[in-house]
């Protein structure tokens, strides 16, 4: 039996994967061509006819005609295997960078998990892949994070191969007669991935014959040394993070290692591509920002920015799309009394009585008692648009709902998601969970009572 196969059915075994549903990320070329066809002869030797293998190919759109061929030379191969073929072309205004194309390749992978309800997703990378990521990042002026090199298993990733170098792949295809895809990028040196490994690699080599298998060996002991600052890094770490986010003030006690350990990890985690370089400037943008009321955001990637302010460190996309459950028109709020839906919520007005426990505060919640002796309605519940104003509870002027945002430190990207509700003249009566107008404030008692589900 094949070292290779021997490999994967181990690898099958130890993530107990050998009844789940594997998507494939296959290009077609030797490493995923190796994988994908041990995967079949495995489903049909070890009898693990309850795996459903999907081959999912991302057609860059870089090189015409000759990706074209590659796409249909994938299908052929796949369905000759009795394995469902998936693929998906990149948009054309696609920036053609090494980065931005992993971005696209890896979003396809996790549309395609979600849209067969998989369980896995596998990719091709070797031996020497993890050799050229670790020596890659050496010269980019990574830290011990980056030297672990590539994973064997994170998330909803899975890399069988990487155990296997690519030597061994390309002869476990010629034995079986396959004929993987030939990419002629792999050849152009432009590209910083393939200068690596056609120059610099084989320059190396004459000093070290070995050094594929050294750079695998410090990626090794990366790992195990990591092991140990991880131990104390999950005794911080629950103090650090809400929902994804790093909370400011838990992040300035920290020391300087600490905090740049914590930015390897949080920018590894994104699949982003890193360096001492970009680490730095992450570092200092929050530095710059972290104490700031309304904070401000840098460019991580194409489709990514990173935000800090003196509540929160966090990854928004560029522009926020708003939640479809949102609601996409005017509510229009005809009477003083009554339940209003809008997308998942509801807004209830009951009329005040007297003997209910009153307090005066601001309303910062989803709850509210108000004064509606001298509002006309109807009124409206919409999102925010030019032009809105407010007057401040508690002042006699009004001022832009921007700069009144502004003051309650209300972030950028946030503010396309909050609910208004008011009048038809664009004044705010109410911006929900923020604040109310003192055109609505109670000055003796309330006549309403205001509450969103």
């Amino acid at each position: 039996m094949n070292n290779i196969y021997k490999q994967v059915v181990e690898f099958l075994k130890k993530y107990k994967l050998e009844d789940k549903t594997i998507i494939v990320g296959f290009s077609g070329g030797y490493d995923s061509m190796c994988l994908l066809d041990i995967l079949s002869k495995i489903r049909e030797k070890e009898n693990l006819y309850d795996m459903t293998i999907i081959a999912a190919h991302f057609n860059h759109n870089w090189r015409g005609e000759e990706s074209l061929r590659e796409q249909e030379i994938c299908k052929i191969f796949a369905t000759s295997k009795g394995i469902e073929f998936f693929c998906k072309e990149a948009p054309k205004n696609i920036k053609k960078t090494e980065n931005d194309a992993r971005i696209a390749r890896y979003n396809f992978f996790e549309d395609t998990l979600d849209a067969f309800d998989a369980d896995a997703v596998f990719t091709a990378h070797n031996k020497d892949d993890n050799a050229e990521t670790v020596l890659y990042r050496i010269i980019k002026g990574t830290g011990i994070v980056g030297l672990k090199g590539i994973a064997e298993h994170r998330d909803c990733y899975y890399r069988p191969l990487l155990k296997t170098t690519r030597a061994e792949i390309v002869n476990y295809c010629e034995t079986n007669n396959l004929t993987p895809n030939n990419d002629s990028s792999n050849s152009n040196t432009d590209y910083r991935r393939n200068y690596l490994r056609l120059n610099v690699i084989p320059s190396i080599e004459k000093i070290n014959e070995n050094v594929k298998e050294a750079l695998n060996i410090l990626s090794y002991n990366a790992s195990n040394d990591n092991e140990i600052i991880e131990e104390y890094l999950q005794t911080i770490r629950p103090n650090i993070y809400q929902n994804d986010k790093i909370i400011s003030n838990e992040y300035k006690k920290l020391s300087i290692p600490i905090k740049k350990r914590l930015l390897h990890e949080y920018i590894q985690k994104l699949d982003l591509d890193y360096d001492y370089k970009k680490i730095n400037e992450i570092y200092e943008f929050i530095e710059n920002n972290i104490t700031q009321r309304n904070g401000s955001t840098l460019s991580l990637a194409t489709a990514l920015w990173l935000y800090a302010d003196d509540k929160f460190i966090e990854t928004i996309p560029p522009k926020i799309t708003i939640n479809k459950e949102t609601i996409k028109e005017n509510i229009i709020i005809s009477q003083k009394e009554g339940e209003f839906h809008f997308g998942n919520k509801i807004l209830t007005i009951k009329p005040y009585i007297d003997n209910d426990i009153f307090i005066f505060p601001e309303a910062t919640s989803n709850f509210a008692y108000v004064d509606f002796s001298h509002v006309t309605f109807p009124l409206t519940i919409r999102h925010r648009q030019d032009g809105d104003t407010i007057t401040p509870f508690g002042m006699t002027g009004s001022m832009k709902l921007k700069k009144y945002l502004n003051a309650k430190g209300i972030s950028r990207h946030n503010r396309d998601e909050l609910f208004l509700l008011c009048n038809n003249e664009n004044e705010i009566l109410w911006v929900i969970g923020v604040g109310l107008s003192n055109k609505i404030k109670v000055k003796t008692k309330p006549t309403h009572v205001l509450e969103i589900i």
